[in-house]
């Protein structure tokens, strides 16, 4: 016979305990978890990747319309042989015709590219306006952008035709001043 008030037979027997999670469920958490950071992580890298292209692209758009700006104003018609002419601000100007951070050197790492630019100085041409000096002003240039991270698959380039290109290795080294690249292609 059952006394009121006292224990019943099902309160004795417990199968779980009411203050904590168990391993199980601990165990299910991180198991959500793993999964879900099988999926995110490799969207995150092509994130990153897809986004240090298009600074490495904006990049070389800038350094596209910054030689065609020191051509027509400073240059006589002439374009900058190197990054640091086209940084050099002409005189009576605190500003050059890009950053001051372009133009450190002929080589410069920015956004996981490393970028850099030459044009081959040209006897005769007169001196510019930011006083790079007479016989250095180039006919035409050369642009390009290869990764800092040897798996990203994608190499950008420009030269004097303003044109944009792509390839799964670098520009840089075929590149021509003035005419397109022997592979790569355009982008829009």
């Amino acid at each position: 016979m059952l006394m009121a008030g006292g224990p019943r037979p099902q309160d004795d027997v417990r199968s779980r305990s009411d203050k904590g999670f168990a391993l199980i469920d601990l165990l299910f958490v991180c198991g959500i978890i793993g999964v879900l950071s099988a999926i995110a992580v490799p969207r995150l890298m092509s994130a990153r990747t897809s986004a240090t292209a298009a600074s490495a692209i904006s990049t070389m758009r800038t350094l596209s319309t910054a030689q065609l700006a020191f051509a027509l104003s400073c240059g006589n018609g002439y374009y900058a042989p190197d990054l640091p002419s086209l940084a050099k601000p002409p005189i009576g100007s605190s500003y050059g015709f890009v950053a001051s951070d372009m133009g450190t050197g002929p080589t410069v790492d920015k956004g996981g590219y490393t970028i850099q630019m030459t044009g081959t100085s040209m006897v005769g041409a007169p001196d510019s306006c930011n006083l790079i000096g007479p016989n250095n002003g180039a006919q035409a240039f050369k642009a390009g952008a290869d990764p800092s991270d040897s798996t990203n698959p994608r190499y950008f380039g420009t030269n004097a035709l303003g044109a944009i290109y792509e390839d799964t290795s670098s520009l840089f080294a075929t590149m021509p001043e003035a005419a397109e690249p022997p592979s790569g292609h355009p982008i829009h």
